[in-house]
């Protein structure tokens, strides 16, 4: 059994098509795909995928094969990390991720944390979608990122903030003359919020109508901030969104606080706890110093 055969069969699952999985993500033919995964079933000793006119699913053993392949090769890329940082002792970097928006508010105090530091390390700065910036942190990618907590990811978790939710709305919408919304106001609207992927935000927003007595269902489901807006100017619905999305709305989209005690969304600082890094540790040494500032310059 080779690599190539648990990248292709992870890449078939997740885009649930042999057929795009192998033009828009492999770059191989149809058949040479299909061979390759009949080629791992035959040494797995078991039918892994269950092909229809809707695609592939996941049989039982696949179910139990998938989570095993995402770890091996998560591991093998891990590794593949280690031993390239191996190879340039001489130049120490420390990586650091964001969810998209949130590097406006928390690197000026991630650099700050790391002052001491700066003259004997490169940063590297990204920003990605939260289950993104965990997988980058379970393959050694980075060293932190400030994200959502993923309980789908073995990490460990610092929390450094409790973000409010907020309503957006398309710039002319009716509720632009409140100056808070009260939830009542959110039905027979169009509704936008979390998907099964943005399942931290989800969760949120869904605990918080039925705590407010409300039965509002899902109209569109998004990934990140960026499909919540643009559906938001689009459909003219309404959307919950943590409040960083105040510093990324264009024109067309506007926010208003919810009334009362909104529902908050933790962030946190996610490390890997395999992770030995120096610099990682001195930096989780100074959380409390980090969030300190951080309260400083909101408030």
């Amino acid at each position: 059994m080779e690599l190539r055969h648990l990248r292709y069969f992870v890449a078939v699952v997740e885009e649930g098509s042999l057929t795009t999985a192998a033009e828009l993500r492999l770059h191989t033919s149809q058949p040479s795909l299909s061979r390759q995964i009949r080629d791992l079933e035959y040494q797995v000793g078991a039918e892994l995928l269950s092909r229809s006119v809707r695609g592939v699913e996941l049989t039982a053993a696949g179910k139990a094969f998938l989570d095993h392949a995402r770890l091996a090769l998560a591991q093998v890329d891990a590794a593949v990390e280690a031993a390239r940082r191996a190879a340039q002792p001489t130049k120490k970097t420390f990586a650091i991720g964001f969810q998209t928006g949130h590097e406006l508010n928390w690197l000026p105090q991630a650099m700050h944390v790391l002052r001491d530091e700066l003259k004997n390390i490169e940063v590297k700065v990204s920003s990605d979608y939260s289950p993104d910036l965990a997988e980058a942190l379970v393959r050694g990618r980075l060293d932190v990122a400030f994200m959502r907590i993923e309980p789908s990811f073995d990490l460990g978790y610092e929390v450094v903030d409790h973000e409010p939710l907020i309503v957006l709305m398309p710039s002319d919408h009716r509720l632009t003359s409140r100056e808070a919304i009260h939830p009542r106001e959110l039905v027979g609207e169009i509704f936008i919020g979390g998907s099964n992927k943005a399942t931290v935000l989800r969760a949120v927003t869904e605990d918080y109508l039925r705590r407010s007595g409300l039965d509002i269902k899902l109209d569109h489901g998004v990934d990140n901030i960026t499909m919540a807006m643009s559906l938001v100017a689009s459909t003219r619905g309404l959307s919950l969104m943590p409040a960083y999305a105040k510093n990324l709305l264009p024109w067309s989209v506007v926010s208003r606080p919810l009334q009362g005690e909104a529902p908050t969304i933790d962030l946190a600082v996610g490390y890997s706890k395999a992770n030995t890094s120096p610099t990682l540790k001195l930096f989780l040494s100074r959380i409390d110093e980090l969030i300190a500032r951080w309260a400083q310059t909101a408030h």
